[in-house]
């Protein structure tokens, strides 16, 4: 096992910081049973959206509109987070909270590497168990997903479509008067 001296010393530094006490409690479950998820008793939910674009990331079925192609864009936003083309949301944060954050997620990564360390053979655990093929199939959906909403980005700016059934930084060109 690896020495407990980094949880230690971010669960130090995490006490005098408020909103990061509870995103670490909360973290801290997860991390502990990372041992389920390499034996496959427990396995990360695949959102239907990615799922339908690991299937057929192309499909324009009913998608003839830039508010409908928006709403699916939406649908993939909600599953995948923001695309590389939005701008990141100011989150306000001080330094201090930004410090925090980063000293909770260290303590997080030490509590699920000690909690998977014990586990000889783990990489064929997670073979012979299942485990490796779901999470595969887990990055397989996600980049499906991200496929399909940089296509139906595309799509959005051939039509002359406003963001977000675009890009973000596309505006579409006057209607031209014929």
């Amino acid at each position: 096992m690896r020495p407990l001296a980094p949880l230690i010393a971010a669960s130090v530094l995490l006490s005098g910081c408020g909103g990061a006490v509870g995103d670490f409690g909360a973290g801290v479950g997860a991390a502990a049973t990372a041992p389920l998820d390499d034996l496959n008793l427990r396995q990360q939910f695949i959102p239907t959206v990615l799922l339908q674009a690991e299937a057929n990331p192309y499909d324009l079925r009913n998608l003839n509109q830039c508010s409908t192609i928006g709403a699916e864009i939406a649908r993939l936003n909600e599953a995948l987070g923001p695309d590389m083309d939005e701008p990141p949301a100011p989150d306000g944060s001080t330094l201090g909270e930004r410090a925090g954050d980063a000293a909770s997620k260290a303590a997080l990564d030490a509590i699920r590497d000690a909690s998977t360390d014990f586990i000889p053979g783990r990489s064929w655990i997670r073979r012979l168990s299942g485990a490796e093929q779901h999470s595969r199939h887990v990055q397989a959906a996600i980049q499906a997903g991200r496929m399909r909403r940089a296509f139906l980005k595309g799509v959005g700016m051939n039509r002359n479509c406003a963001p977000p059934a675009a890009p973000a930084w596309f505006r579409p060109r006057a209607a031209s008067r014929r």
